[in-house]
């Protein structure tokens, strides 16, 4: 498998794609200056206490207040809201909490209004970012992520990922970490750590105990509300997350990026350093084709190489997909395996379109219906198995008696959603058109099925002339190679009556051809 990370800079913003065998994945945008991302912690204040729904709104500097359920606070919660007081105070002579007296967790069946105040103030952290018209949600359970772990204040236990299976691994590690850790800080090990020398998971964790002793310099002083330590940018953040054995490049246009991501990984996994490559230009998304996966990806439609589609919809509430299989070749295999087939190969394009959007919350899912249990189950089986490597928290029910598989995703931010639609050349932009780069794939799509299926061997293309001058251009032209690929005789014709972007198949007696 090969695995590539694409970081396209352009002024302030970045674009972080991660490509896997050349199939973009998963995109993330990142602002500069941009607040109220996941991990970022603030001191803020409490607005509101409503014990109705055992919750607090809390003022931490956004538009809308963010929202602190009683669940959320923490077992250590004393511990933490002591501390913060007494740095305010400027009587935590420290960050370290080697002398720090731990206070009792508080009683997880509790209410907020017996451990939180009105107007207190509370340091937090964000779960959720604002989402629509809703504020961030918060935890008070404070964490610092790391490459190889997760420190835990005001805690004392080690937990290893259910992914490492073995029991001699695991023994290992809890024994390495139990010796190094600090006092009263808890540590949750990652699947990444598997294996790893005692230096590179001790250079981790002294990393995060220093973003600790920046979050006290930054808490002293400090009156609500206050963004006291922010998490690391972007960039750094999903080569921490995404980053492995398996990665061959990193593709960066910027070369102060470029110096940043060594400098990480001479700390993090410094065998990595040689992958990182700069390659100057303006827009590294266009010179990789990335930007046309965009556009083939984040439309209402999303088109499949067998002919085969998905229509996408989002709603306040919930995403819905339908399945279609379009001009799809489906052979002499009977309906029944034709409808399994086309079901098996979008539920691993679903899989992929959930995280590339980052699409959260409820998702119901359209198959094309199928009778025998047996292809419902393998359906659900080949659904689960993809979205295995979804590091979002999901859910995947079987199917219902009318083929909808339902499938609940963690939500934490808003859905990716970029607009596909261009302006219409022909009226000047007071309509819009779908991507213009997508208009040949679907020519093609119903080329092949035409010349495959239907065995039609002379074949007349009607086509707007701009689409047309682009089909026959070049020694080597598009028409050229669907001639030689398909086997068939091909001509193009532009026709000004027809509208931009529209198409017509025509036989050799000028008939129109049903694609």
């Amino acid at each position: 498998m090969n695995l590539e990370l694409v970081i396209n800079a352009k002024g302030n913003e970045v674009d972080i794609a991660f490509l896997k065998d050349k199939v973009l994945t998963e995109l993330h945008k990142e602002t500069g200056g941009q607040d109220f991302t996941v991990g970022d912690i603030y001191l803020g204040k409490v607005h509101r206490v409503i014990p109705s729904l055992n919750a607090a709104f809390v003022d931490v500097g956004y538009e809308k207040d963010a929202f602190l359920h009683y669940l959320d606070l923490g077992p250590q919660f004393r511990s933490l809201n002591k501390y913060v007081k007494q740095t305010l105070a400027g009587k935590q002579g420290s960050a370290e909490l080697n002398g720090f007296k731990v206070e009792e967790d508080i009683d997880k069946n509790g209410k907020i209004n017996d451990v939180v105040s009105s107007s207190q103030q509370i340091l937090v952290q964000v779960a959720k970012e604002p989402i629509s018209t809703k504020g961030p949600r918060l935890t008070s359970e404070v964490t610092l992520a790391g490459r190889y772990m997760v420190l835990v204040p005001f805690g004392e236990k080690i937990s290893l990922s259910q992914r490492i299976k073995s029991s001699e691994e695991r023994t290992r590690l809890r024994r390495l970490i139990q010796s190094i850790k600090p006092k009263h800080f808890g540590v949750i090990v990652r699947t990444v750590a598997e294996n790893k020398k005692v230096a590179e998971l001790d250079a981790d964790l002294r990393s995060l105990v220093s973003r600790w002793e920046k979050l006290y310099e930054n808490l002293q002083n400090s009156k609500p509300p206050k963004r006291v330590l922010g998490e690391i940018n972007k960039t750094s953040s999903v080569l921490r997350d995404l980053l492995s054995a398996n990665f061959s490049h990193i593709h960066v246009n910027d070369k102060e990026i470029a110096e940043e991501i060594k400098s990480y990984l001479r700390q993090s996994a410094p065998s990595h350093e040689k992958i990182v490559r700069l390659r100057h230009g303006d827009d590294l998304f266009d010179r990789m084709g990335i930007n046309r996966q965009i556009k083939a990806s984040f439309g209402r439609q999303v088109n499949l190489k067998s002919g085969a589609y998905l229509i996408v919809e989002h709603t306040e509430a919930m995403h819905v997909i339908d399945v279609n299989s379009g001009s799809r070749k489906g052979g002499d295999r009977g309906q029944a395996q034709n409808a399994l087939e086309t079901n098996l190969e979008c539920a691993e394009e679903i899989a992929r379109v959930l995280r590339l959007r980052d699409m959260g919350g409820i998702i119901c899912v359209d198959f094309i219906d199928m009778h025998q249990r047996s292809h419902q189950k393998q359906l659900f089986e080949k659904l689960k198995e993809c979205m295995k490597d979804d590091k979002a928290k999901h859910n995947v029910l079987p199917p219902s008696k009318f083929g909808v598989v339902e499938i609940t995703r963690q939500r934490v931010r808003e859905v990716t959603d970029i607009s596909t639609e261009e302006d219409c050349p022909c009226c000047e932009g007071t309509g819009k058109v779908q991507a213009s780069i997508l208009v040949t794939d679907q020519i093609e799509n119903n080329l092949r099925y035409i010349a495959e299926e239907l065995k039609v061997k002379s074949i007349n293309i009607k086509t707007h002339p701009f689409i047309a001058a682009y089909l026959k251009s070049g020694l080597m032209s598009t028409r050229l190679r669907w001639a030689i690929k398909y086997r068939v005789n091909l001509r193009i014709q532009g026709d000004s009556d027809l509208p931009y972007l529209s198409y017509q198949f025509l036989n050799t007696k000028g008939e129109l051809i049903d694609a």
